[in-house]
């Protein structure tokens, strides 16, 4: 949640090319992704995992929109195409963005994703875990819907609390992953703009400072757990990550 809401605020200030909107999309985005994460540990608290993972589902289409979206913009920004259609109607309520399914695959044919999507799609386990969140969503077992009670007693609840904790660090990873290697500026400090800004000749190398609240989230979170996908975001990135 507190990482959510220092990217929000982290990437406010780098403009959407290809929309008419004058702050960056994305800010919102990434508040509205700390929401959902908040409210699913209001509904852990309460001891209702089947709830949880229907959230938990949300939040993974929210990644997945994320990055769809700046991938799209992406590809289809130009001088000739200033304004990028279909996202900026969906900015405006006129269009929605395709189903999941049909992001999902526009993001795993992308050439320019290419290296990341090698490293996610080593083992089938986001395919395991999506499957987990539609059983939930969708009572496909029994089993689920006794997981919303917390008063009954379950054998092998703590087991579904420790499942529950690793996917959703499984779904900030991937998150994190395809982003910082679409958009690897987003990893930057804050020290190159706020000298420029107090009319201060900005220290050279600068701009390629990577912000600490981000490098803290890659030491502790994402390279323990991936270290495969930060060496794939540091082989195609100029940002000084450790």
């Amino acid at each position: 949640m507190g990482f959510y809401e220092q990217l929000a605020t982290s990437v406010f200030s780098f403009a959407t090319m290809g929309t008419k909107a004058i702050c960056n999309i994305d800010t919102y985005v990434y508040s509205s992704m700390q929401g959902t994460v908040e409210s699913i540990r209001t509904i852990l608290l309460a001891g209702r995992i089947n709830d949880a993972y229907a959230l938990l589902r949300k939040y993974y289409d929210s990644a997945v929109i994320n990055v769809y979206s700046n991938l799209y913009l992406k590809r289809n920004f130009s001088i000739d195409s200033f304004i990028v259609e279909k996202i900026s109607n969906w900015l405006q309520g006129k269009e929605k963005l395709p189903e999941y399914r049909v992001m999902s695959q526009y993001i795993k044919a992308s050439e320019v994703l290419k290296p990341i999507n090698d490293v996610f799609g080593v083992d089938d386990r986001y395919k395991s875990l999506r499957d987990r969140c539609n059983d939930h969503t969708h009572y496909n077992f029994y089993r689920h819907a006794m997981l919303n009670d917390k008063d009954i007693h379950i054998d092998n609840r703590g087991w579904w609390l420790d499942r529950f904790s690793k996917d959703v660090r499984d779904i900030f990873v991937l998150h994190l992953g395809y982003i910082f290697f679409l958009n690897d500026h987003y990893m930057m400090s804050s020290d190159h703009l706020d000298a420029l800004e107090c009319g201060m000749q900005p220290e050279e190398g600068s701009q390629y400072w990577v912000a600490p609240f981000i490098q803290e989230i890659f030491d502790e979170v994402i390279t323990p757990t991936r270290a495969d996908v930060t060496a794939t975001i540091k082989t195609s990135s100029v940002m000084q990550l450790r």
